[in-house]
């Protein structure tokens, strides 16, 4: 039950001094106006940096940069590169007005490919040569491509496809027959429908809907010829393909068990010949641990290939993810961050193949590590109060990487040269233009002693020793955690007079997997403990106004806000975002079968673990006034849960809204949507927790 990044994906920013005389600009430069403080449509300021990609030679990066329009009511990602080093110009590889994505290099560094959906077709994968020239379509499949690796030689790329719809293949059919100008195939009317046939035990996913027996597969595309040959096949999934570095041989990830792969979480490394012709009918098994193994990655001398595992089904997501190796050909696998105790990812050989960088969550960080491969201490070559969220190593040893921090969004930074330089500056003209709070990281007790932390902002014009009304914000998850890095939805309340609370009570991530599997069948007990802690530490501290509290959050957020005011009325407002109370009645409608069965048993059976952690049974404690809002077409946690609790206190005569968003799942798209959600939080909050006389929601809007 994730909830979406806070980020917020936003609009870009126009540089009109590129149009102005050079004295004007100038003159503007040398006396910039005032910060000011960050609104509501900031968010569409903001953009977001993504995916650094460098080149082996460690010169060149390419990244993505994700924008959002609220005139156009849409959003865009285009593809730019600039060098490592510091000082160079940044220069736009793809065009506007239309998205591209996963900007990958050929291993001679001469061209770019990247996915892109053009002329109203599938997304294919297309090459730009990075001297310049127009991109150029590579492939041409009848469905969309999800991913794709270049082969170390650059002659193939190996692609995931997943299986073509009824629709896709007729579509391919009369694709010559449907021109434009064809003045039948203008005529043609939309085909109804085909009924959805379901008979898989997991069945929904959200962004999906409802699950049938396309998978998705391996395929092999040669770059000269365009031939494709499927590589893989079967009823399973197969993701995270990545070369052998003599180009012979493809590992990747998949859940292959029988006879249902649905029914348990037991990813496998594989290995596949990329000479194979069979479909993958002989398969190289490279683990054989019954948990989640999965994003597999080659040594430089082809030997071991590392990867990310969890060694404890039964603790399904609440477990450890570690990093491992193994033989290439299969064999007895090493753990080499077990005594680490941190939840790790995305894990690559340093190019002398001595040692394995990776990413791992540490007390409310994201830090780029290091351990030696045969086990070890682990050391931070980027470290501190920050978020790394991807990166990159070439052959030379450059690292490039994500980084986002407390006071700055995202950018690219490079270890070129030595020290860590930024290479992006993407957002300083909108950073230049604003006020921001810095978050404290601040440490208390929970009711039993338990030790926690979390991030305090303060308002933005902060006065020591007054009080102020504030906001508890329950994280999503419910494994996951606050980290230190911008966060634009606590900017604005801290701009707005706000203190916000954003605590990581157990359950989250970063404290080791005792911390994390502390909330096991056991949701809203000890994180409600530790959340309301964080509420009696700011105001045992003098900063919280005990007479103005709200609550509020997304997804496990929201869920965390249905338990609360369950259980306290200590609260003035609430605002419960794509939450649930009834859980029972969840079962078969979401996304999370599988983790309901492991965790909480089936609901005719175990009826006093749903019970038990289900909010809707002490729905007639709630006396707080509570906002709920969510997605109408959201499978992870469905607008059912909003529903339910708002007909409950409605029926009761509480004071309550619901507000369904139409086309959105779970994590928003829509720029008018998300601007929207943000004003009537701000009012709903101003109104109830401030009573200032606000209306408790914006004014309406018409078209």
């Amino acid at each position: 039950m994730k909830r979406p990044s806070l980020a917020l994906p936003i609009c870009a920013i126009f540089c009109a001094s590129l149009f102005l005389p050079s004295y004007i600009v100038s003159q503007s430069a040398a006396t910039p106006p005032a910060p000011r403080a960050v609104t509501v449509d900031d968010a569409f300021e903001i953009r977001e940096v993504r995916d650094p990609q460098i080149t082996d030679d460690g010169k060149w990066v390419a990244y993505t940069v994700s924008s959002a329009s609220l005139k156009d009511d849409k959003s865009e990602t285009r593809i730019w590169m600039a060098p490592t080093s510091a000082g160079g110009e940044a220069i736009a590889l793809t065009a506007e007005k239309v998205s591209s994505s996963h900007p990958r290099w050929s291993p001679d560094g001469k061209y770019l490919a990247f996915l892109s959906k053009r002329n109203e077709g599938k997304t294919q994968v297309w090459l730009l040569n990075r001297m310049g020239g127009e991109a150029q379509q590579l492939t041409e499949t009848i469905q969309d491509v999800d991913d794709f690796a270049w082969s170390p030689d650059g002659k193939r790329l190996v692609l995931v496809l997943q299986d073509p719809s009824p629709e896709d293949l007729e579509e391919a059919k009369t694709k010559d027959k449907d021109k434009p100008g064809d003045k039948d195939a203008k005529s043609k009317k939309p085909k109804t429908p085909r009924p959805m046939v379901v008979d898989r035990y997991r069945f929904k996913s959200d962004t999906v809907g409802y699950l049938n027996h396309q998978r998705t597969h391996l395929y092999l595309f040669d770059v000269t010829t365009k031939a494709v040959t499927q590589m893989t096949s079967g009823d399973f999934d197969d993701e995270d393909p990545a070369w052998s570095p003599d180009s012979k041989s493809v590992a990747f990830a998949s859940n292959r068990s029988t006879p249902d792969p649905d029914r348990t979480y037991d990813s496998n490394i594989w290995v596949v010949s990329a000479s194979n012709t069979d479909k993958g009918a002989h398969l190289t098994q490279v683990t054989t641990n019954p948990g989640f193994d999965g994003h597999p990655e080659w040594s430089p001398d082809g030997q071991w290939i590392t990867y990310v595992t969890q060694l404890d089904p039964k603790l399904m997501v609440y477990a450890t993810h570690h990093i491992a190796i193994s033989p290439a050909t299969g064999g007895a696998a090493r753990v080499i961050t077990q005594a680490f105790d941190r939840m790790s990812r995305s894990p690559r050989f340093s190019p002398d193949g001595k040692s394995i960088y990776f990413i791992a969550d540490d007390d409310g960080s994201l830090n780029l590590c290091q351990v030696p491969v045969a086990g070890g201490e682990v050391i931070r070559p980027i470290s501190g109060r920050v978020l790394v969220s991807a990166y990159s190593v070439a052959k030379s040893g450059e690292i490039v990487a994500q980084i986002t921090s407390l006071d700055r969004p995202s950018e690219i930074f490079s270890t070129a040269g030595g020290p860590l330089i930024r290479v992006t500056h993407v957002n300083d003209v909108f950073m230049a233009k604003i006020k921001v709070v810095t978050p404290e990281y601040v440490k208390f007790k929970s009711k039993d002693g338990t030790a926690l932390a979390g991030y305090l902002y303060k308002p933005l014009d902060y006065v020591a020793g007054k009080k102020y009304p504030a906001l508890l914000y329950p994280h999503g998850g419910p494994v996951w955690a606050y980290y230190g890095e911008f966060n634009h939805f606590a900017q604005i309340f801290a701009a707005n007079g706000y203190l916000i609370l954003e605590p990581n009570p157990r359950g989250s991530t970063g404290y080791g997997q005792d911390f994390t599997k502390a909330i096991f069948a056991d949701w809203g007990n000890k994180d409600y403990q530790d959340d309301m802690a964080m509420v009696d530490w700011a105001i045992a501290e003098g900063l919280a106004d005990p007479d103005k509290l709200g609550v509020g959050g997304w997804s496990y957020g929201g869920i965390s806000t249905d338990f609360i005011i369950t259980q306290t009325t200590r609260f003035k407002a609430a605002i419960s975002g794509a939450g649930s109370a009834f859980f029972a009645s969840l079962y078969g409608h979401d996304q999370y079968i599988l983790d309901y069965d492991m965790e909480l048993g089936h609901p005719w059976e175990n009826r006093a673990a749903w019970d038990k952690i289900s909010p809707i049974n002490k729905i007639a404690n709630i006396k707080t006034p509570t906002l709920f809002m969510g997605g109408d077409i959201d499978w992870n946690v469905p607008i059912i849960g909003g529903e339910q609790m708002y007909q409950a206190l409605k029926s009761l005569g509480r004071e309550t809204e619901l507000v369904v968003y139409p086309g959105e799942y779970h994590g928003f798209k829509t720029p008018s949507h998300i601007k929207d959600r943000l004003e009537r939080d701000l009012a709903w909050y101003a109104h109830y927790v401030k009573a200032d006389g606000t209306p408790a929601r914006p004014a309406e809007k018409t078209n």
